[in-house]
């Protein structure tokens, strides 16, 4: 029995108005396959937001750690003139070690969040980025040698943490971009694809 549509061979030779069927190939079966090329690693990538990203995470962890030293550590510090030393003591101490490796983290987070929604696509690709400028910037602000009163394992831990973190904001980037249902890129079906 024929389908209910009848003979689709009938129905395209009628629907192309000639009586034949037209059978065009999309390949010649002949000729080698064209070789699988894949996409670079920068292919796609905008360095613009990736900068703008970074700057933001320089600021956001700035911001960070001076809101959370003035409301939660120095209503317990003594006079002013003890500050300074109280602070160095504080981020010497293990809890003021993590603090600032979250701080800084959520930092990267926050700009690499920006970069990816700026970007548009490849988010978490951007914001690991981030956190690679992240890196990179830690490296030259650090101070070297004796100077440096932060131990090697924690530079080491920080450095990272920082790409994952800079991805993580790119991954909830791509979701709050899902989320709001934003045009700029076609939807994907699994975030950082």
């Amino acid at each position: 029995m024929l389908a209910p549509f009848g003979n689709p061979i009938h129905n395209c030779a009628r629907h192309k108005g000639r009586g034949i069927l037209d059978s065009t190939m999309q390949y010649d079966p002949h000729a080698p396959p064209k070789p699988v090329e894949p996409t670079g690693f920068f292919t796609g990538i905008q360095l613009r937001p990736i900068v703008a990203g970074a700057v933001i995470d320089f600021i956001a962890t700035f911001a960070l750690v001076t809101l959370y030293y003035v409301y939660y550590v120095a209503p317990a510090a003594g006079a002013a003139a003890a500050f300074e030393d109280e602070a160095a003591r504080y981020w010497a101490s293990s809890d003021g070690l993590v603090t600032s490796l979250w701080l800084g983290s959520l930092g990267t987070c926050i700009g690499g969040f920006y970069a990816a929604y700026k970007a548009g696509s490849l988010e978490m690709k951007h914001g690991a980025l981030v956190g690679v400028c992240s890196i990179v910037l830690g490296l030259f602000l650090t101070p070297s040698g004796a100077d440096n009163p932060t131990p090697e394992w924690f530079m080491a831990l920080s450095f990272a943490a920082a790409i994952p973190a800079g991805a993580i904001g790119g991954f909830f980037a791509e979701m709050f971009k899902g989320a709001i249902g934003h045009k700029g890129s076609p939807p994907s079906t699994f975030p950082g694809r």
